[in-house]
């Protein structure tokens, strides 16, 4: 019998142990001591926000402007291109990985799994692309220390917090490139297994964010925000300039919309949405940085008025490529060619995460791409800023932990655990990059709000 192309031509996949070879040979291109240095070259912040808000709704660039100059740590949130823009002129690793591309710790929290357990994880996936994995623990940890800076917190505790999250980061995905792809895949953080490793204090924070999240549901928030009509049909309350109904031209044609929205959903989901009408929509702003992008809910209800409300969102190009000039993997191109930047905030989130809102789907509309999912499904998070050290150090790590198991998704995962080694180094070289990028983001924050006086 003549051999077949299996027997002739097949060679499997590189092995781990090859890739963290190669990932310890990097370092000879691109020492981890490099990586402490920031980029040099000319900087123009306020110009990279003036560009993003002119593509943005008029009437909300001053409310955009109000939260990101609330705090240092409020601008931080609000600036991902800046900083996107900034590591693109700096030293870097060359091992990409599909990331996040704002993962402050703002940006981690809880959401409903399927089965309706509580899930932690990242959860904004706006910026997602393909770029070096330090871009992401950079943006992570710098969060620490401006978080941390910004409520006069013992410094020791805060230098603390910020290398606990990188040798967290470095220990975690050096442990999952031991378990295979498919392990890797099913493994996920929930707040039980979070609860056994934390001291009293931190376990206090825990459950207090965790019955918050629990109590955010579709129901508690469509008696929140929805009232019926004289016909039984529900609709948004108005609360300008956060919540306002849509123009009559788009109310007009939002089934069409959500049809659109449906051609991208799953069965299941397209089968769900057959037992509810659509019943009205709003604009809403959302976020820190989002503000002045256009989101709408949607409510609608099944024939005994209970309510299903989603959140569509628009979907620009990432910073990590539009401001950072991050390389793309082909596929990406083709995902958002087909199907819009909406499709590749699905797609990115749904590889991220350990599990994704069911409700995730996109669609192309004549004012710019949209991605939507589910709104307030116990979807909540703990405010940084106000916890005491020791959970503060905690959550810093779990930021840490369910950000290297949403990288180690990658092939390149054995790749960045070669490079990292056991950490020592890598972790001084980002603590003090990020030390030196507060700085830097603080000067930034002092000439946005010395610019609106």
């Amino acid at each position: 019998m003549t051999p077949n192309a299996f027997e002739t031509g097949w060679a499997g996949p590189q092995s781990r142990a090859s890739r963290v070879e190669e990932g310890r040979q990097a370092r000879s291109a691109v020492a981890r001591s490099s990586l402490s240095q920031l980029g040099t070259g000319p900087r123009d912040p306020l110009g990279i926000i003036a560009a993003q808000n002119s593509t943005r709704l008029p009437d909300l660039i001053a409310l955009r402007t109000e939260r990101m100059s609330a705090s240092p740590f409020a601008f931080y949130r609000g600036s991902a291109a800046l900083m996107a823009a900034d590591l693109a002129r700096g030293p870097s690793s060359g091992i990409s990985v599909a990331s996040c591309g704002d993962a402050h710790l703002a940006n981690f929290g809880f959401y409903a799994s399927p089965q309706r357990t509580l899930v932690f994880d990242v959860n904004d996936f706006d910026e997602a692309a393909w770029a070096p994995w330090e871009w992401d623990v950079k943006r992570l940890v710098t969060s620490v220390v401006i978080a941390g800076e910004a409520t006069a917190r013992d410094e020791v505790a805060v230098r603390e917090a910020a290398l606990s999250a990188v040798r967290t980061y470095a220990r975690v995905i050096a442990a999952a490139i031991e378990r295979t792809p498919l392990e890797r895949y099913y493994s996920n953080l929930t707040p039980a297994d979070a609860m056994r490793t934390l001291d009293r204090r931190s376990r206090a924070a825990l459950k207090a964010a965790m019955a918050d999240a629990e109590r955010r549901t579709t129901e508690r928030a469509a008696r929140r925000i929805t009232a019926p009509a004289e016909n039984g049909r529900l609709v948004f309350v108005e609360n300008p300039p956060t919540m306002t109904h849509v123009e009559d031209e788009l109310e007009d044609r939002l089934q069409e919309l959500i049809d659109r929205y449906r051609d991208t959903a799953n069965v299941d989901i397209k089968m769900i949405l057959t037992h509810y009408a659509v019943s009205d929509a709003a604009r809403r702003v959302v976020g820190v940085g989002s503000v002045g992008t256009r989101c709408f809910l949607v409510v609608l209800q099944d024939g005994d008025g209970s309510a299903l409300l989603l959140q569509a969102k628009e979907a620009g190009r990432s910073v990590l490529v539009q401001y950072g000039g991050t390389e793309q993997p082909p596929a990406f191109h083709s995902v958002v060619e087909q199907s819009g930047e909406g499709a590749r905030v699905v797609a990115l989130q749904r590889i991220l995460q350990s599990v994704s809102d069911p409700f995730l789907g996109h669609l192309r509309a004549l004012r710019g791409d949209m991605y939507v999912r589910q709104f307030h499904d116990m979807k909540g998070g703990i405010d940084a800023e106000t916890l005491e050290d020791a959970p503060f150090l905690r959550y810093a790590n779990a930021c840490a932990s369910s950000l290297a198991r949403a990288h180690s998704q990658s092939v390149h995962a054995a790749n960045v655990a070669g490079y990292i080694g056991n950490g020592r180094v890598i972790g001084e070289s980002i603590l003090e990059w990020a030390y030196d990028y507060a700085a830097v983001s603080r000067a930034d924050y002092d000439a946005f709000i010395a610019a609106q006086s």
